[in-house]
């Protein structure tokens, strides 16, 4: 990378927490450069404005969710039983990590993506969509090698999953009990175990 690419990368790696903490809205320029320790101009020279800056850092820290996903979700899981599986168990095992960097930065970010925001709005719903399609497509091929219901709306399933994800967290988050979140994840392997799950005969 070149200097002024660094420079960039370094100011979203230091912000990365402080936004998805104080929020995308709340976070000043001031806040920024005392979490960076660069000046206000050092800022500008490589952002247009804190909106930039702002969503930049909500792609760094979405990304950052999603690789560990794919790790989760890996080839040595090889059914899409054991998939749907390590999707809950990721969350089940890293919900600490999670609360502590400021929660989930898909649900935050989506609490302050409204229409004063558009980019980043438009950015959270790719994400969401992103999700839900990578869980509906794990489901539907569980669909094709026998695995899963057949007759099951795999879409919708993939949409329920993130809906109690996102619930559980925010639930756990707000009232700092985790029991809403494992709630959330024992009602997703109960819906795996006996709506979506083929049961011998």
């Amino acid at each position: 990378m070149s200097k002024a690419e660094k420079t960039k990368q370094f100011i979203i790696e230091k912000t990365a927490s402080l936004f998805n903490t104080k929020g995308y809205m709340s976070t000043s320029l001031s806040d920024i450069t005392e979490a960076t320790g660069l000046t206000k101009g050092s800022i500008y020279g490589n952002f247009d404005n804190k909106d930039e800056v702002a969503l930049e850092v909500y792609k760094y820290n979405s990304s950052l969710l999603a690789k560990s996903m794919a790790r989760s979700l890996g080839d040595e899981f090889p059914t899409t039983l054991d998939k749907l599986n390590a999707f809950v168990n990721f969350y089940r095992k890293n919900w600490k990590a999670v609360f502590e960097n400021g929660g989930c930065p898909l649900m935050n970010a989506a609490t302050e993506a409204d229409d004063t925001f558009p980019s980043l709005k438009k950015q959270v719903t790719q994400s969401f969509e992103g999700w839900i399609n990578k869980i509906s497509n794990i489901i539907k091929d569980g669909q094709k090698t026998g695995e899963i219901h057949p007759d099951i709306d795999a879409d919708q399933y993939g949409s329920l999953f993130i809906m109690l994800v996102e619930g559980g967290i925010l639930l756990s988050k707000t009232t700092e009990d985790e029991k809403y979140l494992h709630l959330a994840l024992d009602r997703i392997l109960f819906m795996i175990d006996k709506e979506l799950k083929i049961l011998p005969s």
